[in-house]
């Protein structure tokens, strides 16, 4: 499935593996300030931040997978089966209380909320429901990870209510739910990026027989609790300059510690997930950088380029073939 993470070097960048077996169509999409975002359940928004990200455009609105506003909050959503439990959606609400469709849970937030700070207050009072986009388009179930340059908080809509958890490690996969993603992380406590010592027993002699050994023991598999383990070791040992060209590549390497390949996690028969695309998202400059399964080569959409006062919507489409660099051909 999925795996999203966050990185700090001089500037605060997010991003996220889309992990699936065909595409929707999903393009880079910018939101500018003034497209008016027509709530199912609460009042519309007129004026917000504006935004950029990747969505899947359905008559006119974006169904946002991941995103960043222009004042470095982001967001993710992840796929959350089995688990994700919203409200239906009530005529009659207590005083103060929004009601969010999940559909519009990305806008919602990124229109409103500065930082992570202002999108916890906002969540306080909300209602998380349901409903669905349209009768072909049923609501997802997801997950969230949300995050500026100081903090990163998980949003879990389960049976048991609406759970929003701080997040240490900055990486979010699918399933379980995340106080049991953290936890295990324990059991890779002895983990370590140096080539290992052999406390195996001391009357055993055992060698590190070649380089390369750091993170002996680290999972490797697709499954999702695997792929959080894997990314948090990488991002959280990963080291990187400072520069913007040094800070996105990087980021680009540590999801790329979980890029899932052709063939790999069958889940139909002839139908396999892929690494559909990998997003990076420099959250302090609002440029949304990606790569998708056949073109490794860096694209880019800068934020700050768009008319940000405009009222429609600025599509970017994926570039989805494979660029070669030649060097000796003319």
């Amino acid at each position: 499935m999925c795996t999203a993470s966050t990185y700090k070097t001089k500037d605060f960048y997010m991003g996220r593996t889309f992990d699936y077996e065909f595409s929707y169509g999903e393009e880079i999409v910018v939101t500018p300030r003034k497209y008016v975002f027509d709530f199912r359940h609460t009042d519309k928004l007129t004026t917000h931040y504006a935004m950029i990200g990747m969505a899947f455009v359905a008559d006119g609105y974006p169904l946002y997978y991941d995103a960043v506003n222009e004042k470095g909050l982001g967001m993710a959503g992840l796929n959350f089966v089995g688990n994700a439990v919203y409200e239906d959606a009530a005529v009659n609400v207590k005083t103060n209380e929004v009601q969010v469709a999940q559909f519009e849970f990305v806008p919602w937030v990124l229109g409103q909320c500065g930082s992570v700070t202002e999108a916890r207050k906002k969540i306080a009072g909300m209602k998380l429901t349901g409903t669905p986009f349209s009768a072909r388009l049923p609501a997802a179930q997801l997950h969230w990870m949300i995050a500026d340059k100081n903090d990163c908080i998980v949003v879990e809509a389960m049976e048991d209510g609406l759970h929003v958890y701080d997040n240490p490690v900055g990486v979010l996969t699918n399933n379980p739910p995340f106080p049991l993603q953290l936890f295990a992380l324990n059991n890779y406590a002895g983990a370590s990026r140096r080539q290992p010592e052999n406390t195996f027993a001391g009357t055993l002699k055992l060698d590190a027989y070649s380089r390369g050994m750091g993170g002996m023991g680290i999972p490797g598999d697709l499954s999702s609790q695997s792929r959080f383990v894997k990314v948090a070791f990488t991002k959280l040992n990963s080291i990187s300059g400072e520069s913007e060209k040094e800070s996105v590549s990087q980021f680009f390497h540590i999801l790329g510690s979980v890029d899932q390949q052709r063939g790999c996690c069958e889940v139909d028969e002839g139908k396999y997930e892929i690494t559909i695309y990998t997003s990076c998202c420099n959250a302090t400059k609002g440029i949304y950088y990606y790569t998708t399964y056949d073109n490794h080569q860096i694209s880019a959409v800068d934020l700050h380029e768009e008319d940000l006062d405009a009222d429609g919507l600025i599509r970017y489409p994926m570039i989805t073939e494979c660029e070669i660099h030649w060097q000796n051909k003319n």
